[in-house]
């Protein structure tokens, strides 16, 4: 990645009159390994191949449903796996770059490109067999319908 000197930010210290300069440069050289390399060659945020993106979420309450939402702008309804299992509910996709750039042309790489997933555990059981998905303009809703909670039953204990 080129290497961009972009700005000095004034830092004003309450005890000190003196105005320093931060140097982002310097600044990177504190971060940790991985960061640094997030930094210093623009691959993004993840370093491993083998690790996912958190998709970011909003989980809301209706009287009668859990509702999920993501944005998930630039994901094709094919590349999205939801599934539950027992109370968890687990969302997986892939944001496909459409093309190549390279690294040494990026000014910015702030967005995310590859597999994302994000798990949930619901307080209430839902009726599996009725959940709804729905894709519109980049946003994935998912509206999970409350199962009715199963009656307590006491256990006697024989000695």
């Amino acid at each position: 990645m080129k290497n961009l000197k972009l700005a000095q930010i004034p830092r004003f210290d309450e005890d000190d009159e003196e105005e320093e300069l931060i140097d982002f440069e310097d600044l990177a050289k504190n971060l940790s390994p991985r960061a640094q390399k997030t930094s210093a060659e623009g691959d993004g945020w993840l370093t491993d191949e083998s690790e996912e993106g958190q998709l970011a979420i909003d989980v809301y309450e209706k009287p009668a449903a859990f509702v999920i939402k993501a944005t998930i702008a630039g994901v094709k309804p094919d590349d999205i796996d939801i599934s539950i299992e027992n109370d968890m509910v687990t969302i997986r996709g892939q944001r496909r770059l459409e093309e190549t750039v390279s690294d040494d042309d990026y000014l910015f790489r702030e967005c995310y490109w590859g597999d994302f997933s994000r798990s949930i555990i619901l307080p209430l059981p839902v009726k599996s067999d009725q959940v709804e998905a729905q894709l519109k303009n980049g946003v994935l809703t998912v509206t999970l319908p409350k199962a009715k909670p199963t009656n307590k039953i006491a256990i006697k204990l024989e000695e």
